[in-house]
């Protein structure tokens, strides 16, 4: 779906001039369709009922509910209505208008195709159909019983749901509250407002006015469902991979929710809760996201429906790609990209005066020689070293970014001062000063930025030892003094024999000692681990890891990342350690240029915001 919206349904299908007339599935292709339909509450109603009209072309559907919809759902539509000869089949099982082979089946782009939403509703309670065809002098009403009569209706059809689970009140008395299922049902229709923009829904209970979202422009109708706040902390992201389109909006990490109630997937324009896909988003995440929290995002994929297996749950709500590995891989490295810039190269256009230019406390510094005080930040470059094999042959230069500063080395080199006026432009400003050995302060054109200089140095090297490993280099190995012993399973067995290569690239080296009995023979060299159970933990996890994945190259990358980590938390610098101004302001250069700069690798916050309003606030300065 573009920015502009979908084309609506019934062009897609045909239109009314070019509908297909109910009919009655045959046995072969009744077969290969999936469970009937589950009506487990009024939302499933709600959902099976407005596919129902967005399939008939409508433009403006309205859903009407009583006692959260357990009294009395109505849902009305303009669509191209049911023919008065039609209407008797549209209350039978596996009667539709919008697929009549195996083929259909095969490359469904409707809402609906197995025709039995209205058979599985009329089964558990009282169901009316009132439709109006174009070239009809008037509308039909079929009830419950079979019964049809003239009816008075615009274009269009109104399906009235009364009593719903009249006839199994067992059923009945596992619903919730009437405002739990409301909740529900304005949700259902809240997923079809966000993925047709072209439609008008509006939401009325108990005769008020609940919800209204006119047709207009994918963003104007994203903003709108998902709110304000949302739309301010997340990202835009649109992405072509071949046959697959990936757009929509993701959250910012420091956005994140404590609970995943504002996570939206949708595949051509259908809502679903997908393993694959929320497994790909959660992992574009990982390391950006503290403790539990949730991200938060609305994501619209688009491709060939031959592509994709629709017709694999009894509500339609999962599905299956003919290649998942590729679609997992476009959709987490897409997330991922987007996520990447830092929200400081973000910051809105000066207000204040620019600031004066800081002054050079001493010459520039040759870019081929960084000084002591630069690798003790990690910011030089890695040595071509980094390319060195298996083994401890890329030790010392993993080390290089890993080193304290010398004590009295010239932290008295400084950093570049930009020509004058053009410090303005840094994002983060301009360091003034170092708080508690801990938060660093700086002035930029907004007001006040506050650094936790440990968080944001920790993932500037996190960053760089990635990017150093994605280059080639193995995690270098340290043989152990004495090896560590632990029981094992047959599962753990099992992984170390068939994943050799893969624990050897973590540096790794394990092997059977027993019937029952794993040793670890190396570990990585530069991980401060502190006793034997350490590291029979840390073999256990990658053993679970390689166990539980698809493909061993992902698994590999998350372990070494999560090995990184470490390794980049106990290099970054500490609190209590005194910076100079130059430092500090070198520090915030690097955080500008480093991608996922806003967080650590623990999802902690790297810097603060203050404006001049807030920070005129504080003093009640203009009251």
């Amino acid at each position: 779906m573009s920015e502009t919206g979908h084309a609506p349904v019934a062009d897609r299908a045909g239109g009314a001039a070019g509908r297909r007339r109910i009919r009655e599935l045959p046995d072969a292709l009744v077969s290969q369709i999936a469970a009937g339909e589950v009506i487990d509450r009024p939302a499933a109603v709600v959902r099976e009922l407005v596919d129902n009209a967005l399939d008939a072309g409508a433009t403006q559907v309205t859903v009407r509910l009583l006692a959260g919809g357990v009294r009395s759902i109505v849902v009305e539509d303009d669509g191209c209505g049911v023919p008065l000869e039609e209407l008797p089949l549209a209350l039978k099982r596996h009667a539709t208008s919008k697929i009549a082979s195996l083929a259909d089946l095969e490359s469904v782009m409707t809402m609906g195709f197995r025709g039995e939403a209205l058979a599985a509703i009329a089964s558990v309670a009282q169901v009316t159909i009132s439709s109006r065809t174009a070239d009809a002098a008037h509308a039909w009403r079929l009830d419950s019983g079979g019964e049809i009569t003239p009816a008075a209706r615009g274009v269009g059809t109104t399906v009235e749901v009364q009593e719903l689970f009249f006839s199994t009140p067992a059923r009945r008395k596992f619903l919730k509250t009437d405002a739990t299922e409301l909740s529900h049902g304005l949700e259902a229709v809240r997923r079809h407002a966000l993925a047709r923009p072209d439609v008008a829904f509006t939401v009325w209970h108990e005769g008020r006015l609940l919800a209204q979202w006119r047709a207009g422009a994918a963003a104007q109708r994203r903003a709108e469902v998902l709110g304000a706040e949302f739309t301010a902390a997340s990202r835009v992201l649109t992405v072509q991979r071949g046959p697959l389109l990936i757009e929509g909006r993701v959250g910012q990490p420091e956005a994140a929710r404590s609970r995943a109630d504002q996570q939206y997937l949708f595949v051509n324009g259908r809502f679903v809760r997908d393993r694959l896909l929320a497994h790909a988003v959660r992992s574009a995440y990982e390391d950006q996201l503290h403790g539990s929290r949730q991200p938060a995002y609305a994501l619209f994929l688009s491709i060939a429906p031959e592509l994709v297996d629709v017709n694999v749950h009894p509500t339609k709500i999962e599905v299956r790609f003919r290649d998942g590995r590729a679609v997992h891989q476009a959709l987490r490295s897409a997330v991922e990209d987007t996520l990447a810039p830092t929200r400081a190269n973000e910051a809105p256009p000066a207000e204040a005066p620019a600031l004066p230019a800081a002054p050079a406390a001493g010459p520039s510094l040759p870019p081929v020689s960084p000084a002591p005080w630069q690798r003790a930040l990690g910011l030089a470059e890695p040595a071509p070293v980094w390319a060195a094999p298996h083994g401890a042959g890329g030790l010392p230069a993993w080390q290089a970014l890993l080193q304290p500063a010398e004590e009295g080395s010239p932290a008295a080199a400084v950093a570049v001062a930009p020509p004058a006026g053009e410090a303005a432009a840094w994002p983060l400003g301009r360091a003034v000063a170092q708080i508690g050995g801990v938060y660093i302060l700086a002035e930029n054109a907004q007001g006040l930025v506050i650094v936790d200089m440990h968080a944001a140095h920790e993932r500037i090297v996190y960053e760089k030892l990635k990017r150093s490993a994605a280059a080639g280099a193995a995690i270098p190995a340290q043989p152990l003094l004495v090896p560590v012993s632990f029981a094992a399973t047959a599962a753990e067995i099992a992984v170390v024999e068939s994943e050799q290569a893969a624990l050897q690239e973590l540096g790794l080296d394990m092997g059977l000692l027993g019937a029952s009995t794993l040793v670890l023979r190396s570990a990585p060299a530069l991980l401060p681990l502190a006793d034997a159970a350490d590291l029979a933990e840390l073999a256990r996890r990658v053993l679970a890891d390689l166990a539980q994945a698809e493909r061993a190259g992902s698994v590999v990358q998350r372990a070494r990342d999560e090995v990184l980590g470490t390794l980049a938390c106990h290099a970054a610098v500490r609190a209590n350690r005194r910076l100079t101004l130059p430092e500090m302001d070198a520090l915030l250069r690097e955080m500008e240029a480093t991608e996922r700069a806003d967080t650590c690798n623990h999802g902690r916050p790297t810097w603060r915001q203050l404006s001049m309003k807030e920070l005129d606030g504080l003093f009640l300065r203009g009251r």
